[in-house]
């Protein structure tokens, strides 16, 4: 379900804020202690599973006993607790200690490993140590000035011969890009496994193909796949 345009505006209004004080991801902690104070509400937070993430499975299960997993941005533990679910021993990071506490407090018997961690300045050990990386909608949230450390960051997670998913939302072509955090992608299919080009807050290159070189991968490979879906309400 879209959510209404009023709770994207708040986010972006915190989003600009903090960018205007060189703080590119503060606003995410901002918005999750609003959330829970009850004075809005988190654009992201379906409390289920990303439809995306259950749509590859179904179509690409993939092989999880002894195999690692990490969902980046993790909110509040739902597609982390999918994973586990399915057999991965799983890590989830969100840049928010408020969300993470959320998350703990949801799935209290949670075998998942929730950590507070920025995206970043990761963890040293996470280079290269995750099987499966799940990432939906958090590069696409961030600014151009930090994306690109983003995007290394992301792929480094990735293990030799592990796989990332990234989802990403979808606007038509002849659309105007939308500004932070109402991510978009120009692409023409509402689903696509071609390399596409993140639009948020201003235009940057490939990102996808940019993840399969940063991590290895031969591009040609299925190692790195995309999903986008379409915005169905263009964001205020």
């Amino acid at each position: 379900m879209p959510n209404p345009p009023r709770e994207r505006k708040r986010a972006r209004e915190l989003a600009a804020e903090f960018n205007q004080k060189n703080d590119p991801t503060g606003w995410f902690e901002a918005l999750y202690r609003e959330a829970e104070s009850g004075t809005t509400t988190i654009p992201w937070a379906d409390l289920a599973p990303n439809p995306h993430l259950l749509d590859f499975w179904q179509a690409h299960p993939q092989p999880s006993a002894h195999k690692t997993a990490v969902v980046v941005g993790s909110a509040l533990g739902d597609d982390a607790e999918q994973l586990s679910h399915w057999g991965f021993q799983t890590t989830a990071f969100d840049i928010s200690e408020t969300a993470i506490r959320r998350a703990r407090h949801r799935f209290p018997d949670s075998k998942v490993t929730y950590a507070t961690a920025n995206l970043l300045t990761p963890p040293p050990e996470w280079h290269q140590k995750f099987d499966f990386v799940f990432e939906a909608y958090t590069l696409q949230a961030l600014p151009e000035q930090v994306r690109a450390l983003a995007e290394t960051n992301v792929a480094a997670f990735v293990a030799p011969q592990g796989h990332l998913l990234v989802v990403a939302r979808a606007r038509d072509a002849s659309e105007p890009p939308a500004t932070c955090p109402g991510p978009s992608l120009a692409q023409n299919s509402p689903h696509s496994s071609k390399p596409v080009s993140l639009n948020c807050l201003s235009r940057t290159t490939s990102t996808i193909t940019k993840l399969r070189l940063l991590a290895g991968f031969v591009p040609s490979t299925n190692a790195v796949k995309v999903i986008t879906s379409r915005l169905t309400s263009r964001p205020a």
